[in-house]
């Protein structure tokens, strides 16, 4: 089956040649600002809701389905007439010899649970379910389904629905949460699995790549037919870290107004549990040429003329820093103070010209920001054109790849650290990584060759990449660094990349070396989270 395949690390084989500048030395005068104190911790960005999500966050698996698709009868796949729709995403009325279908829980290899599931919906019309499930027994509202996982995709089909009271709030509730799904919307295994954690950045949950949202009425609700369409509601994330006791790292939308930034302050100031820390972050890598944010900003510096014209790529730094300071400020005025903020301004690991001369300096934005972000990855992004080639590394061995990254990239990483703590300390902010772990990957072509996939694969499952994260951890320790953001939470690998430090929602943690070294550094910054038995 096919499907569109999102992913989001960072693309560190774009050049800085792009951004106008290479790196330079750390200039001797320092800014007069004091650095806040802490130490490493180890939070967790968590994988986007969208139907082929194999974390499994939620016991309603409906709330991760894709969005309706419109079929005809006699018509190719998905070649129906547009479909009307209320403003929640709900169909409204079908077209004779029409239906809408969706599909949930798109996972190869029987990774999520089987049994009878509960559907409620409200509204008349007609259900029915293919691919991993039958009707057991129905009545108006209510339905089970008999689900086997081995069949992969839950096909949910509406082949009727009243105008007057069409069929809306759809549920498909997995096994034994029938009762409990509405006070605890959370699988106990995915709570279980991040107690503990520092911080969860919510970059993905959000949708926050290429995001559309703008105004406050825009923003994901529980009323919505699903949360693969605008992300997460900002309750559930705040429920979230209420249950976890964790802080919460939130993407403001680059497109968001002020009216928006205000009210999901003041939200979050309402219902977060207020222990928590905030971390408040300008939209994502908005100086990664892939986002339609890193060209909104380019666009709107030369709208605003922030200098130079002639280098739209520097003026697109200068406004991310502008819009930045502009969203801290709100952040400050709802809270009245900034105890529980911490302002983040974050930029490519390997770009210290642009931290020092652009980001940071611009209109003082450092002074009003708390945090310098990066992401410093293990990197290794091979193109059939680049200097070590695809094709050449699909002709390796599991133990050379593993040197490579061990003697190479991992002391790339250690020196984009290094150097960018030196620019934090010159500025007086804390380094924190927005993102981190390896980065083992075909890009430009190179994510086809099926060899080169499967050899990253095998080097991210092999017990050495255990020792190599152990060092990567100690060294982000010895630089001085704090929260560490691990991307990603769970998520199957493809040729896309191997993000997940899990693959899917019931692997044994125990037989992930990436896991267990990320989870026993967490126990060294002193965090309670969570490992197997056996393994402590």
């Amino acid at each position: 089956m096919l499907r569109s395949t999102n992913y989001c690390g960072v693309v560190l084989a774009i050049s800085l040649a792009l951004w106008g500048g290479s790196d330079a030395a750390v200039a001797d005068a320092a800014p007069q600002k004091t650095l806040a104190a802490g130490k490493a911790s180890m939070g967790m960005n968590l994988s986007g809701p969208a139907d082929w999500n194999t974390e499994l966050p939620l016991v309603d698996v409906f709330r991760l389905s894709r969005r309706w698709i419109s079929q005809k009868k006699g018509q190719p796949w998905g070649k129906g007439p547009e479909l009307q729709l209320d403003r929640h995403g709900w169909v409204k009325r079908l077209e004779p010899d029409c239906w809408a279908e969706t599909l949930m829980c798109t996972i190869q290899g029987g990774h999520y649970p089987a049994g009878q599931y509960t559907v409620l919906y409200e509204g008349r019309g007609k259900l029915d379910f293919w691919g991993g499930a039958r009707i057991a027994e129905q009545q108006p509202g209510r339905i089970r389904i008999a689900v086997d996982p081995r069949k992969e995709a839950i096909f949910l089909r509406l082949l009727e629905t009243d105008e007057k009271d069409y069929v809306r709030n759809i549920r498909v509730i997995m096994p034994g949460f029938e009762d409990s799904y509405e006070k605890e919307p959370f699988h106990p295994v995915f709570l279980k699995r991040w107690q503990g954690i520092a911080c969860l950045r919510f970059m993905d949950w959000m949708h926050t790549n290429g995001s559309k949202i703008s105004r406050w009425s825009d923003r994901p609700t529980f009323q919505d037919a699903t949360f693969s369409e605008k992300g997460m509601p900002l309750e559930l994330m705040i429920d979230l870290c209420n249950r976890l006791k964790c802080d919460a790292w939130f993407c403001m939308p680059h497109l968001a107004d002020d009216d928006y930034v205000r009210q999901f302050a003041r939200l979050t100031k309402e219902k977060l549990h207020p222990a928590a820390k905030i971390y408040i972050e300008y939209s994502n890598e908005v100086w990664n040429n892939i986002f339609a944010q890193t060209r909104y900003a380019r666009e709107k510096a030369q709208q605003l003329g922030i200098p130079p014209a002639e280098r739209p790529w520097e003026g697109g730094g200068k406004y991310y820093a502008q819009r930045s300071v502009e969203i801290f400020k709100i952040w400050e005025d709802v809270f009245g103070s900034r105890d529980r903020l911490v302002r983040v301004l974050a930029w490519q690991a390997g770009a210290t010209w642009w931290t020092d001369n652009i980001v940071l300096p611009y209109n003082d934005a450092y002074k009003q920001a708390d945090a310098l972000a990066i992401a410093p990855y293990i990197s290794m992004n091979l193109s059939p054109n680049s200097k070590l080639s695809s094709d050449e590394v699909a002709g390796w061995s599991v133990e050379r790849v593993l040197d490579y990254a061990e003697n190479k990239a991992l002391p790339e990483s250690i020196g984009w650290i290094q150097g960018q703590k030196k620019i934090a300390d010159k500025y007086g902010l804390r380094l924190i990584a927005y993102e981190a772990g390896q980065h083992m990957v075909g890009v430009g072509g190179g994510e086809n060759n099926e060899k080169l996939t499967a050899l990253l694969h095998a080097a991210n499952a092999h017990p050495r990449m255990g020792e190599i994260y152990r060092k990567y951890y100690d060294a982000w320790t010895a630089a001085g660094g704090q929260l560490l953001c691990y991307f990603a939470s769970t998520s199957a690998w493809s040729k896309w990349g191997s993000w997940g430090i899990l693959q899917y929602y019931d692997d044994d943690p125990a037989q992930s070396p990436k896991f267990m070294a990320t989870m026993r550094w967490a126990r060294q910054c002193g965090q309670p989270v969570w490992l197997p038995d056996s393994t402590r």
